[in-house]
């Protein structure tokens, strides 16, 4: 299965690094890899939770939360014709303030094509990601 996966330790608590990553919102004033997030329900992300993202370059894609665990962790899945991409996005104590991972895998029967074809962009992506969730958590409250 193609994928991808990048960790970063963050100087902030988990509590703050969560809030970045869960309030995916706010996502295009932070990561200058997503464009526009729209959320096709109310409430917080929650399992079920949809929405819809668009990233330069990329075709918008509708996530749709898998599993959540508050305050830890959640994995969304977007399904187009013959691949199906997963993403993990989870965030742990570590002694210096958070472990964040970034992981992405796609399968289905064109996974192979598709990753041919996005994977650099994807590596990228995901590491660009990453980056700026620590600088949102680390950078001073306003």
């Amino acid at each position: 299965m193609p994928g991808v996966q990048h960790t970063v330790i963050i100087a902030a608590p988990p509590e703050r690094v969560w809030a970045v990553v869960v309030h995916v919102e706010r996502w295009p004033e932070r990561i200058p890899t997503v464009e526009a997030v729209e959320r096709l329900d109310d409430g917080p992300l929650a399992v079920c939770s949809r929405t819809r993202l668009q990233q330069p370059r990329l075709a918008a894609a509708v996530w749709t939360v898998t599993e959540l665990s508050e305050g830890s962790s959640f994995t969304w899945v977007s399904r187009s014709s013959g691949v199906t991409v997963t993403g993990l996005h989870a965030v742990e104590p570590h002694p210096e303030g958070s472990r964040l991972t970034l992981a992405l895998t796609m399968s289905g029967p064109l996974s192979g094509l598709a990753w041919l074809l996005t994977g650099s962009r994807t590596r990228s992506y995901v590491a660009t990601e990453a980056a700026s969730i620590r600088r949102a958590a680390e950078a001073p409250a306003a």
